[in-house]
């Protein structure tokens, strides 16, 4: 079939200038607000989809675009796409994330700016008919520090534009070399104490999951500089407002600037009643530059994959080769799980990942089982959306060196998979296999101890010295928190020397329980790994 036959269908707005671009391949529709009942009944005709964040993509559209080549979302998010659904139907999934780093940054120092000046008081209070010059003292940014949490793109980049303007900037993210922080000319925080110490404005540029959500709340406030500006122009929920306007009504933090909320649209919240607040309705990606950008990339993509291209930013799991599928398949669940395990109990900043394959598994093409092990390292400590596809880049982009190792030769068994990380201060490593008619996964070694442990839902890992009676008093902790032990397994080098204790849990282990444990065992050293399945 002849290129200029294929279809696209575009229903949320894109940029004249990426919709030309298409029109000189395939032929385009445009339908905007098009139901998903609409969507579904006309979606078999098209080879390519281009939407925004208003049109929902589920399985069921899914299921009905049998020549669907590739669906285009023109921005980052692509929670409104069924990836899985997708990937099985053999579809491309792009978005375009680079297309609003700029945006954000900018819009950053803009809020920034505003709260400094009192520009949005001013402004209400001069259209009120009033010239209350005298109340409208604001502060300089020049010769003042922000402290950056999350260095990553965005945040590179708004360390790079308040320079400019004066301010001296330290950062923090243990998964940036101290390479980058030097080629940039930043600081680098050794932890966020130190950044809260130094910093007059923080502005927050991560993901959301399940280790940020609330990340900052009451306890972190307290521990910044009386004074602190809160900036968060990256996910809502990850600051907790109800504690952040507590903070400043008291007087300890000296402001705040938001574009997200925890709930939005949002209407309400405890920040909106004070005047030391600036907020916006999360239009930190909402510039014409940007918009007009994400159409261009995506256009270009959408060209691309129809015309047997490889497209610059794919979003869902790269193809297995049908050769490869069989004996690759079984080590899935583990290299996800030894992953998730590693940058759980790895401490400290990492600089370097050693991945190594040995025995049989060593003769395939395992670049599919790298990438599913740093998507894992990375999604935690990245704002950008993470996939097997550029979790490669991602992590070089961050600094981190990856070198991969083969060798046919695995003295205890068949196939054998390590994951070895060092940083300045530490290293850390882990070991799994498969066993069994089922290619069961199981720990084989944490850390230099050896151990045999299968991955459950939840589990706990805990360093102590291996003298008689303490098995009994890590039983006895998590009986008193009323967990139960599926199974306990014990790797050590020595009689009475160091050991390590995995535990598979029947149930979760908050991190309030975690400090009741260790008061009642005495036990310090206790790391509490939960692996989320589908």
């Amino acid at each position: 079939m002849k290129n200029i036959k294929k279809k696209v269908l575009i229903t949320d707005g894109l940029a004249g200038e990426a919709i030309n671009k298409l029109r000189e391949h395939f032929t385009v529709d445009e339908k905007k607000g098009i139901s998903g009942d609409e969507l579904r009944r006309i979606i078999p005709q098209y080879h390519a989809l281009i939407i925004r964040s208003s049109t929902r993509v589920d399985s069921s559209i899914i299921e009905e675009a049998d020549k669907m080549e590739i669906i285009g979302r023109a921005g980052i998010g692509v929670d409104n796409i069924d990836l899985e659904a997708a990937t099985k139907k053999g579809i491309i999934v792009v978005n375009a994330p680079a297309s609003n780093s700029v945006t954000v940054a900018e819009h950053t120092i803009a809020l920034m700016l505003a709260l400094a000046r009192k520009i949005p008081r001013a402004n209400f209070s001069l259209k009120q008919g009033k010239w209350e010059k005298s109340k409208l003292k604001g502060v300089e940014i020049e010769g003042k520090t922000l402290g950056i949490v999350g260095f990553g793109q965005i945040g590179g980049l708004v360390a790079k534009k308040v320079i400019g303007l004066g301010m001296n900037v330290i950062a923090y993210d243990p998964f940036v070399t101290e390479d980058r922080f030097r080629h940039l000319g930043i600081v680098k925080a050794g932890k966020l104490e130190d950044l809260y110490r130094e910093s007059d404005f923080i502005s927050i540029h991560l993901p959301k999951n399940k280790d940020t959500l609330g990340m900052f709340d009451k306890k972190e406030f307290d521990k910044m500089k009386k004074g602190t500006v809160i900036l968060n122009v990256a996910r809502g929920g990850i600051v907790v407002e109800k504690d952040l306007a507590e903070s400043i009504k008291a007087g300890h933090i000296g402001g705040a600037a938001l574009d997200v909320y925890d709930s939005e649209p949002c209407t309400d919240s405890p920040v909106f009643e004070l005047e030391d607040v600036v907020c916006t309705p999360h239009i930190g990606a909402s510039t014409t530059e940007a918009q007009s950008r994400a159409g261009t990339i995506i256009a270009g993509q959408v060209i691309e994959v129809l015309n047997e291209g490889t497209p610059k930013f794919p979003v869902n799991a790269p193809s297995v080769r049908p050769e490869q599928i069989e004996a690759l398949s079984p080590f899935f669940e583990l290299v996800e799980d030894m992953g998730n395990l590693f940058i759980n109990l790895f401490e400290g900043n990492l600089n370097r990942i050693n991945i190594g394959y040995h025995g049989k598994i060593s003769e395939y093409d395992v670049r599919v089982l790298t990438s599913m092990i740093l998507v894992k390292i990375m999604e935690k400590h990245t704002a950008e959306n993470v996939n097997v596809i550029n979790a490669d880049i991602i992590a070089k982009e961050a600094g981190l060196k990856i070198k991969v190792e083969k060798s046919s030769e695995s003295s205890d068994y068949v196939n054998l998979i390590t994951i070895k990380g060092t940083g300045p201060d530490s290293d850390f490593s882990v070991s799994g296999t498969v066993t069994g008619k089922k290619n069961i996964p199981r720990f084989i070694a944490i850390d230099k101890f050896e151990i045999d442990m299968a991955p459950s839902e939840h589990m706990a890992f805990i360093r102590y010295r291996d003298i008689p009676g303490q098995i009994g008093k890590i039983g006895n902790a998590f009986g008193k928190l009323n967990v139960n032990i599926a199974a306990m397994h014990v790797g050590r080098k020595k009689m009475s020397g160091n050991a390590v204790m995995g535990l598979n849990l029947d149930s979760e282990v908050t991190d309030t329980m975690v400090e009741e444990f260790k008061k009642s065992s005495g036990f310090s050293s206790i790391k509490i790994v939960n692996l989320y399945r589908k």
